[in-house]
């Protein structure tokens, strides 16, 4: 066989082994959804839905950032059984919850307050997103 197929062939069994890699490793697909408008909670609650139903729960890391008026909807005391049972049925898929830090002092509400499984987002809400994203997660705002 002639150099310049094999070169060719060489070529094209690497493009192809760069395109599969992640496919073939089981890479996750990262992804931060961002909430602030409380009117939107359960929009967005049924989107991360959607999403893993989409996807698969085994093919997804999904962290749900919480900040602004949005976090009341997740203050246990007020949180409607709809905003609670999707938080805990999708924190069972492998979800996780972060509220504004900030916003929970704004709102003088203590983390203990909040759903359970509820993390802090300590240097607040939107820099927790910009970290995420630094870090590959892509960024959705329903």
């Amino acid at each position: 066989m002639p150099t310049y197929r094999l070169t060719w062939l060489a070529a094209l069994l690497l493009a192809l082994i760069a395109v599969a890699a992640p496919v073939l490793a089981g890479d996750k697909i990262n992804v931060v959804y961002h909430v602030d408008d409380e009117d939107k909670v359960a929009f967005t609650l049924n989107n991360i839905q959607n999403h893993i139903d989409g996807a698969g729960a085994d093919n997804v890391n999904i962290v749900l950032v919480a900040n602004g008026p949005a976090v009341k909807r997740f203050v246990d005391i007020d949180a409607v059984d709809r905003v609670r049972s999707s938080v805990a049925k999708l924190q069972e898929q492998g979800v996780t919850f972060e509220a504004c830090a900030n916003t929970l002092a704004a709102l003088n509400v203590g983390p203990d307050e909040l759903l359970s499984g509820f993390g802090i987002a300590d240097k607040g809400g939107v820099t927790r997103i910009a970290e995420l994203q630094s870090q590959g997660y892509a960024y959705i705002r329903p």
